[in-house]
């Protein structure tokens, strides 16, 4: 019964340990596609890096919002 207890506890010390490895790996994704995508506005508006900088500031903000919106579910949820 003991062991079957400390398993379940590590599968799920397990998958927390993956859902914020995904949380960076997406927070990674997103800075580099809103800096592309304000890099590529720039350029089309003759803008210096307003729209990248914001972009990526914006990106990483919705972020860090959802992954405490998901974190506080998960803190209710226990």
């Amino acid at each position: 019964m003991l062991a079957t207890h400390k398993t379940h506890e590590q599968l799920n010390n397990l998958k927390h340990v993956f859902m914020l490895s995904a949380w960076g790996f997406t927070m990674v994704v997103i800075s580099f596609l809103f800096l592309y995508v304000g890099h590529k506005l720039d350029g089309l508006l003759g803008t210096a890096p307003n729209f990248m900088l914001g972009l990526f500031v914006l990106g990483l903000f919705l972020c860090i919002m959802r992954l405490y919106q998901e974190a506080n579910a998960k803190k209710n949820e226990v």
